[in-house]
């Protein structure tokens, strides 16, 4: 059975793109066949793997919007083995509008990937925003995980996306809805992160991951450069977090 996964959070920079495409590298790596699916207008997925996001056609937004374009219709292979990607770029911002009339608005996402076959697992970068498209993602997977930066107003965005999945799960009969993994970022050794920590520890007791992913240079410039960190600095500190946090995703199962 495919495993979906959506990476959540409503605040940016909490490292969800990031976590997102080299967790996908990672576990396709090991052999697993994996979709990662941009649902983010910024095209950031993209991006991170080197494509010209702004030519891409089609993308996510074709698909939701395009009764005829199914989920394969967009399906781009990326240089990594067992790795296939659907792109967003701008496009995608309009979304909303353009579905607001449809009476299965929340819906398009789930509809289309329930008739795509052949994946281990399915990982949705999400946009930093609670609206249609994110609510779209959560009918479509069963599992959340939130990327969380070990900043002064982290805790808030934490609380926001447990209320918002808990009225998913009852408004929508949702009920297999769930978040299995809540993840600290960008760490740096300050009282004030480390009472976040603590604090994240206290409310999601087990679900917060052993891993804490901590800044670090080379996943930045991985990125920069269109990469993962497999294929820039497979060695590194950096890459030993990210292998370290996969694993733990891939034992949720």
């Amino acid at each position: 059975m495919t495993r979906k996964i959506a990476f959540v959070n409503e605040k940016g920079g909490s490292c969800k793109t990031t976590l997102s495409v080299n967790t996908a590298a990672y576990l396709a790596a090991k052999g697993e066949k994996v979709l990662l699916i941009d649902m983010d207008p910024q095209g950031q997925v993209g991006k991170s793997l080197g494509f010209d996001v702004a030519a891409a056609d089609p993308t996510i937004f074709e698909v939701l919007t395009d009764a005829n374009v199914a989920a394969r219709d967009a399906v781009f292979g990326t240089e990594i083995a067992n790795l296939d990607v659907i792109l967003a770029n701008k496009l995608l911002v309009d979304f909303p509008v353009i579905a607001a009339a449809d009476d299965d608005r929340v819906m398009k996402l789930k509809d289309k990937l329930d008739k795509l076959r052949g994946y281990d697992y399915i990982i949705v970068d999400s946009p930093p925003s609670l609206g249609l498209i994110t609510l779209n993602i959560m009918l479509a997977v069963k599992e959340i995980i939130i990327p969380v930066s070990l900043t002064y107003l982290a805790l808030d965005g934490c609380s926001e996306i447990d209320e918002t999945v808990a009225n998913v799960r009852e408004t929508y009969g949702k009920k297999d809805l769930k978040i299995s993994l809540v993840v600290p970022t960008l760490y740096r050794r300050t009282n004030l992160a480390d009472a976040i920590l603590a604090k994240l520890r206290d409310f999601y007791a087990d679900r917060v991951a052993k891993t804490v992913v901590g800044y670090n240079v080379a996943i930045d410039e991985a990125q920069s450069f269109g990469r993962t960190i497999w294929d820039y600095r497979p060695r590194s500190h950096g890459a030993q977090m990210l292998a370290a946090l996969a694993e733990e995703i891939r034992k949720l199962s």
